[in-house]
């Protein structure tokens, strides 16, 4: 292979911050017209070096190639002048602005050499791309109105319509759904096909096999090794991440089901539509379905986030009512909500007070603060859970994905709560911490808690359910047995299905 074979080569890329060494001569070839795949665990140097491509750090030492040639780049706005563009994971809309506004800011259309806006002429070029991905949201749209999901597919083709010659996607499916993940493909293949490079960041590791050509493995800040991925298998992809086999990423432990702790009968709000189940003491009930098939929605208005139209929700015996999320807290339900940057941390306070603001109320009653018992409290839950962490004097923005997650766990489990609504609760983390995770909940539901578990992954959901509830379009469409699911009777297959309007099969 040849330096005009390649789009981007990065050599010998070091990088350090303070006292900690991000990147350690890690070097990356990425060819012309192929989907490479980078993995690595949070804090194995991926997003650092991707960074770097972006102009948003400066590299100690090493250099960078693009397109045959050696490249400094000093900010996004260059970047995308040479043509490399990066959907973010963490998104960062404008959200006053319009879908159009978004997708041209910084290129906006104007008369001819006048500086006004050609409005009229940024809605119809729009609305031509938004056709081309068979996407049905309106230009004129506010970007504050619309879903996760539909502000991460504003954001793949605000990318895609720059035509650049390097894509940098970051976990683009953490939002999406099947349909929408399928549609993403098709257009990642279609641009393959017209020679644009993609390196594509995931932890989902089907998806690497589903759409990459090459995979390059980063652990600890350093380069461990390129495969193509027909030649690899998915144990070996998580060995070269973590240094050694991980032997079950779903390690659900069979627990005794106790006594009924939550039932809600007919509830119904916007998006979903009279719904009733139960939970048991010691049960994780897993949600099934399409992203906005309304499992989301019905857990905020049972947190009380969202307000509630009508139904009942009983817990342990006795009707009660979730004004609020503070009155949820309050009665014992506690939620990790999909986007923890978003609802679950304080980025910029320490992770002490990040892990006991929720329970604040209840140890501390009085005016004051007991700062010792404070730091005794969450040094224990901290334990508990394994929270990695310099200090817990330290931000939560300097932990990784997983740690963040964790410290978000650590908040709710301090509420000691009888019902944890866990609604993606694995979104962006690395497999190691995904495992860490789904061992934490198996250790909660064994001293009873009743945990209410939403996934977008179907492994997920299958791997660690007593049972699945699946949703379309705002109500159940069926309910799967874990001993269905273990007999091979229930498969993926037979839950989309479900998920996309099918009958429940008996």
């Amino acid at each position: 292979m040849t330096e005009s074979d390649l789009i981007l080569h990065m050599k010998g890329i070091s990088k350090a911050f303070g006292g900690t060494q991000a990147l350690d001569d890690v070097s990356l070839e990425v060819r012309k017209g192929e989907v490479h795949a980078l993995l690595g665990e949070n804090g194995a140097g991926k997003s650092t070096l991707m960074k770097i491509v972006m102009g948003l750090h400066r590299a100690d030492k090493g250099e960078m190639l693009f397109n045959g040639e050696k490249v400094v780049v000093r900010g996004p706005a260059e970047a995308l002048s040479i043509g490399i563009s990066m959907i973010h994971q963490e998104l960062n809309p404008e959200p006053y602005l319009t879908v159009a506004e978004n997708i041209f800011l910084k290129r906006e259309h104007t008369h001819g050499r006048s500086p006004f806006l050609n409005q009229k002429e940024t809605i119809a070029e729009t609305q031509k791309i938004l056709d081309s991905f068979n996407f049905p949201v309106s230009p004129r749209a506010e970007m504050q109105s619309l879903t996760v999901a539909q502000m991460q597919m504003v954001e793949i083709i605000k990318a895609v319509s720059c035509n650049s010659r390097l894509i940098i996607m970051d976990e683009p499916t953490s939002s999406l759904d099947m349909e929408e993940t399928n549609r993403l493909f098709e257009t990642i293949r279609d641009l393959r096909s017209k020679g644009v490079s993609i390196i594509y960041i995931s932890h989902r590791l089907e998806e690497i096999f589903e759409i990459c050509d090459r995979v390059s493995v980063f652990r600890d800040g350093r380069y461990i090794g390129t495969k193509n991925v027909a030649d690899v298998s998915r144990d070996e992809m998580i060995s070269m991440m973590v240094g050694h086999e991980v032997s079950n990423i779903f390690p659900k432990t069979d627990v005794p089901i106790g006594k009924e702790v939550l039932r809600v009968e007919g509830l119904s709000g916007k998006g979903f539509n009279d719904i009733s189940f139960t939970v048991h003491a010691g049960e994780i009930l897993g949600f099934s379905g399409l992203v906005g098939s309304g499992r989301s929605e019905t857990m905020r208005a049972i947190f009380g986030m969202d307000r509630l139209a009508s139904g009942k929700i009983i817990l342990e015996g006795r009707e009660i009512r979730t004004k609020n999320p503070k009155s949820a807290i309050r009665q014992g339900i506690s939620m990790v909500t999909e986007d923890r940057k978003l609802y679950g941390l304080m980025l910029n306070r320490p992770i002490l007070e990040n892990m006991s603001l929720a329970s604040l109320p209840k140890y501390h009653p009085g005016p004051l603060i007991a700062l010792k018992r404070e730091r005794k409290q969450v040094g224990e839950y901290a334990q508990k859970i394994t929270v990695k962490a310099s200090s817990l004097d330290a931000d939560a923005i300097s932990l990784s994905g997983g740690n963040q997650q964790k410290v978000v766990l650590v908040k709710w489990l301090m509420t000691e709560p009888k019902v944890l609504i866990l609604d993606e609760p694995t979104r962006g983390v690395d497999v190691g911490a995904k495992a860490e995770i789904h061992k934490i909940m198996c250790d909660l539901a064994s001293k009873g808690l009743a945990i209410l578990l939403i996934s977008s992954e179907l492994p997920e959901v299958m791997g660690m359910s007593d049972r699945i509830l699946v949703y379309h379009e705002g109500r159940i469409n069926g309910e799967v047995m874990r001993e269905d699911i273990l007999s091979g009777k229930e498969t993926q297959e037979t839950i989309l299905d479900r998920a996309f309007g099918g009958t429940q099969k008996t």
